[in-house]
C-alpha cells in the first residue's frame, strides 16, 4: 500500500534540512544540490515507505549525497576534510536556521532576477522545473540562473546578519510574479512570508504579510469568466475572501500599533481601506490620499505619486488628479492609462479614448492591453451615438 506524498509538507522541510547541512560545514551550493537530490529520492521512496522522522531522513540522505560529491571532488581539499566528520546518527537538531537562509538568498550581491528563483528553490523547496514554468522560461535557462546565484553566495558566511528590507523586497517580487505554471507563486509568497513572520518580530514583515493577504483576498473577483481584467471599482465584492481580509487587517492593526511605520504597512493600509469599503462609491479616498502622502515620504517613489494622482482624482475631482499627474514624468509606466481614466472622469471622452488606445500599445502584458483596448472602443462607441 502506498501513501500519497504531501508535497507542501516536503517543501516546508527544505530550508531546515539545507540549514543543517550548511551548519555542519557544507558549502551552500553543494548543500543545496544535495538537498534537491534528497527531495527527489523522497518523492520516489516515501509513498511506499514513509519515514517516522521525515526531516531526519532528508538530512541523512542529503548529507550522504553531499559526502559522495565531496569524495568525488578531490581537488577541493576543504571539502575533503569534512568527510571524516560525519556526525553520529540520532535525532535532527531542533534549531531552525530558516531565517539565515532568507537573508542568504536575498543577499545584496544578487540581482532580483537571481534572488527570487534562489529563494523559491532553497527556502521554498520548489524544483527548477517548477520555477522555470512559473517564469515561462526553459528549464535550462532557469538552471543556469540558479547556479550563478548559488556560486555568488557560496562564499558568504552563514552567520552574517542579513538585511530584512532586502528579504522583504525579494518576497514581494515573488508575490508579484503571479500565477503562471503549476505553482501558484502568490500562495508561495504568502507561505514564505508567514514563516518569516513566525521567525522574526518585525512590523514591516507583518505589514508585507497583511498586504499580501489583502490583495490576494480579491483574487477571485479580479478576472472575468472570459479572462478579461475586472477593475477594482467593478469587482463583485461578494466574491472577496472575507477571512483573508479580516486576518490581514488584524495583522496590520497590530503592526501599526507599534508606531514603526514602513513602506509595506502603508501599502497595506491603502489595501485595507479598499477592502473595508462596502461599495466602490463608499471608499474613503481622503484617507487613501493621506496614506499615499506617507508612502511618498517613505519611498520618494514616482510610482507612488502616480497612484496618489488617481486617489486625488477620486477625493478632490478629476481636474485635481490631472494637476497632480502633470507634475510627474509622462514616461512612467501606466502614466498614459491614468491620464486616460482621469480625462474620462472629467468628461473629455475624445482625449480619453485616444489615451486608452495609446496606453494599450504600451501595456506590459496581454490582459492589460486587451482591457485598455476595450476601454478605448467603449468610449469611441459612446461618442459615435
Amino acid at each position: 500500500m502506498t501513501t500519497p506524498i504531501d508535497e507542501a509538507r516536503l517543501r516546508g522541510l527544505t530550508p531546515g534540512v539545507l540549514a543543517v547541512l550548511v551548519r555542519r560545514g557544507a558549502d551552500f551550493a553543494a548543500a543545496e544540490d544535495a538537498v534537491q537530490d534528497a527531495l527527489v529520492e523522497a518523492v520516489r521512496v516515501w509513498p511506499a515507505d514513509p519515514p517516522r522522522d521525515p526531516k531526519g531522513w532528508l538530512v541523512t540522505v542529503a548529507w550522504r549525497r553531499f559526502l559522495d560529491a565531496t569524495r568525488a571532488d578531490t581537488a577541493r581539499r576543504r571539502r575533503e576534510d569534512l568527510v571524516d566528520r560525519e556526525p553520529d546518527p540520532g535525532p535532527t537538531p531542533a534549531a531552525d536556521d530558516t531565517l539565515q537562509l532568507y537573508f542568504l538568498c536575498a543577499h545584496p550581491s544578487l540581482t532580483p532576477s537571481s534572488a527570487v528563483p534562489l529563494t523559491l528553490r532553497a527556502v521554498g523547496g520548489l524544483t527548477t522545473r517548477q520555477i522555470a514554468q512559473a517564469y515561462l522560461v526553459p528549464e535550462a535557462t532557469m538552471a543556469q540562473r540558479i547556479s550563478r546565484a548559488k556560486r555568488t553566495v557560496s562564499g558568504v558566511r552563514f552567520d552574517q546578519p542579513g538585511d530584512v528590507a532586502t528579504v522583504l523586497r525579494v518576497l514581494y517580487l515573488v508575490f508579484n510574479e503571479g500565477y503562471s505554471g503549476d505553482v501558484d507563486l502568490v500562495a508561495e509568497a504568502i507561505r514564505l512570508t508567514r514563516r518569516l513572520a513566525a521567525a522574526i518580530d518585525h512590523p514591516e514583515v507583518a505589514g508585507l504579510l497583511a498586504l499580501m493577504l489583502l490583495h490576494h483576498a480579491r483574487r477571485a473577483a479580479r478576472i472575468a469568466p472570459d479572462g478579461s481584467l475586472v477593475p477594482l471599482a467593478e469587482q463583485d465584492r461578494g466574491r472577496w475572501d472575507t477571512s483573508a481580509i479580516a486576518e490581514g487587517i488584524g495583522i496590520l492593526q497590530a503592526a501599526l500599533a507599534r508606531d514603526r511605520l514602513g513602506e509595506f504597512q502603508a501599502q497595506a493600509a491603502v489595501a485595507a481601506l479598499h477592502a473595508d469599503a462596502p461599495t466602490a462609491e463608499e471608499t474613503d479616498w481622503v484617507q487613501i490620499v493621506e496614506w499615499y502622502d506617507e508612502l511618498a515620504r517613505l519611498t520618494d517613489s514616482p510610482v507612488v505619486r502616480l497612484n496618489r494622482a488617481v486617489a486625488v482624482g477620486e477625493a478632490d475631482g478629476p481636474r485635481a488628479g490631472l494637476a497632480a499627474l502633470a507634475a510627474l514624468d509622462d514616461s512612467l509606466p501606466r502614466y498614459t492609462a491614468v491620464a486616460a481614466y482621469l480625462h474620462e472622469r472629467d468628461g473629455d471622452l475624445a482625449t480619453a479614448a485616444r489615451l486608452y488606445a495609446e496606453a494599450a500599445r504600451k501595456a506590459p502584458n496581454l490582459a492589460e492591453r486587451d482591457h485598455l483596448t476595450r476601454q478605448a472602443a467603449r468610449l469611441n462607441s459612446r461618442r459615435s451615438r
